[in-house]
């Protein structure tokens, strides 16, 4: 079958798409670093969105920490990201994501994320998504993170799906850069910038009419 004649198929990230997780994030940041004597400000803030989190970690606290306490103070600090998900999970939703997976049941699905394993389980698993992904890739599971395109044509493989006919779901200029690197499409959400150059059409979350009529004719005119 030629990439012409291929169904699209369709890539989410995790945070800030599936669910707009920003907000609880920087409150586990700042109830993180406090345990270090560390207070968030906003351009520390500003310097975690797109990135894995053991570049985080080395950014916060210095570049000498010992991979295994880089490793430990990542995952302490997405237990508390977890803790504070569990409460507000269906509020953190981007409004429509549902209906949007719903409506677009028949086309393969797939999520790209640098998010950590436990998080991305935890939110798709919780939320009652995961059934509509076919195939799951994680920071865990790629060597280079976003925005290499590593991620993302990971999860086309899986898929079986040529890079030309996959449309991504990014909110973050990184993710959008991986994304176009890998030879895809890019819908941006602009839950967290809201400037993301190079993406086919922006919006604001999955209940746009405009998203709907562009990936509809995307559809028709055969990927």
């Amino acid at each position: 079958m030629s990439p012409a004649s291929t169904p699209l198929a369709l890539i989410f990230d995790v945070d800030g798409v599936i669910v707009d997780s920003n907000p609880i994030h920087r409150r586990a940041w700042e109830i993180f670093n406090r345990r270090f004597g560390l207070e968030t400000t906003e351009a520390l803030h500003q310097r975690m969105y797109g990135k894995h989190n053991s570049d985080i970690v080395r950014d916060y606290f210095g570049l000498g920490l010992p991979d295994a306490e880089v490793a430990a103070r990542g995952a302490a600090k997405e237990e508390v990201y977890r803790e504070l998900a569990g409460v507000e999970l269906e509020q953190m939703l981007v409004p429509g994501i549902r209906a949007f997976l719903q409506e677009y049941r028949n086309l393969s699905k797939g999520v790209g994320s640098n998010a950590e394993p436990a998080n991305i389980r935890f939110i798709l698993e919780r939320s009652g998504l995961a059934r509509f992904f076919q195939a799951v890739v994680d920071g865990d599971q790629v060597l280079r993170p976003k925005p290499d395109p590593e991620v993302y044509l990971k999860v086309a493989g899986l898929l079986q799906t040529p890079p030309a006919n996959c449309v991504v779901f990014e909110d973050s200029p990184t993710g959008v850069q991986a994304a176009l690197r890998a030879g895809m499409r890019v819908v941006g959400l602009r839950t967290t910038f809201g400037d993301l150059p190079g993406t086919s059409i922006a919006v604001d979350n999955f209940l746009s009419g405009q998203l709907r009529r562009w990936l509809d004719e995307q559809i028709r005119d055969g990927a």
